[in-house]
């Protein structure tokens, strides 16, 4: 699979550059995403946008790594998706899923969760 990564100090951008996200490819991206050491300590936005279709193991891949990034106290958004995208994974995920329509909001969604984060551990 190829992929490009950003690393900023409290998020990183992950954006596959495969034009579909299948049975093929899908085991790879949660194990990609699963094991990157930037992601130990870092919010993950997944940017989608040269992804043009998925089937129903790319949309668990993405359920999957969504929901490992949860278990760990971290945030992740999703942008950059197509409409027909974004119609299958709020089918899959309900409202569970940050999905952005833009990078900034995107970024601003992972900033918010990670103040209420922060706010919370110092209540206790």
């Amino acid at each position: 699979m190829k992929f490009k990564i950003d690393t900023k100090e409290k998020i990183v951008v992950f954006c596959p550059e495969e034009a579909a996200l299948d049975a093929n490819l899908s085991d790879q991206f949660v194990t990609t995403l699963s094991t990157l050491p930037e992601l130990s300590t870092r919010n993950l936005i997944l940017d989608l946008k040269l992804v043009e279709k998925m089937d129903d193991s790319g949309i668990q891949a993405i359920l999957t790594v969504y929901q490992h990034i949860y278990d760990n106290s971290r945030s992740c958004a999703i942008t950059g998706l197509n409409s027909a995208l974004t119609k299958e994974l709020k089918e899959a995920g309900g409202d569970m899923l940050n999905i952005a329509p833009t990078m900034a909001e995107a970024i601003d969604l992972i900033m918010m969760e990670e103040l209420e984060r922060e706010l919370l551990d110092g209540m206790d």
